[in-house]
């Protein structure tokens, strides 16, 4: 079964497409604030796409990314006692706790840190407004976090170029279904 080649391709065609840095805008704007899937998800192939334009991807997932994090700073300031129960629902509850404690407790580098790492980084935009941190150590501590791992990942990907594209294009059936594996191992670690 050629599952993940053909999402490969498909991904990878998308990537090349006019209006692709549009979508990447509104996907990175999103996941800041209230979307599950992370910028990441785009980034990287139209990185490897095109690697002359990673850098202007870079900046436009950061850009974006931070203004999303401010609505979610607006969220978490203005709105958070109607979402509450949503947030609990949607499995971020224990997350948002989390979070809570670290901001009273790293404040600044609490923001940097979710920016930068996988943690869900709108969990820490809506507490960061819900605590009413200060806007501009939010927005310098977004922008720094975020735009460290966006340049990270297109600037990995552009100087893979054509050779790294040809390498995933070859074992990204291999790459998918270890994933899938790692996952469900992950989840069975973590219930059990």
């Amino acid at each position: 079964m050629k599952l993940f080649k053909s999402l490969y391709a498909r991904t990878m065609r998308w990537s090349r497409a006019p209006q692709a840095p549009w979508y990447l805008a509104g996907l990175s704007f999103a996941e800041s604030s209230f979307f599950p899937i992370p910028p990441d998800v785009m980034l990287a192939p139209m990185s490897l796409a095109q690697p002359a334009r990673a850098w202007r991807f870079a900046l436009i997932t950061t850009i974006a990314s931070v203004l999303g994090g401010l609505l979610g700073y607006a969220i978490g300031y203005f709105a958070f006692d109607a979402l509450e129960p949503w947030i609990q629902k949607a499995g971020y509850w224990e997350r948002y706790l989390r979070a809570h404690a670290w901001f009273e407790e790293w404040g600044f580098w609490a923001v940097f840190v979710a920016g930068f790492s996988p943690i869900p980084y709108k969990v820490f935009t809506i507490a960061a407004g819900t605590l009413s941190m200060a806007l501009g150590p939010f927005v310098l501590a977004s922008t720094i976090g975020r735009g460290a791992r966006f340049y990270l990942v297109a600037g990995l990907l552009a100087w893979g170029g054509p050779r790294m594209e040809q390498a995933l294009e070859r074992y990204v059936e291999w790459i998918g279904w270890a994933v899938v594996a790692l996952v469900i191992v992950a989840y069975l670690v973590l219930r059990g």
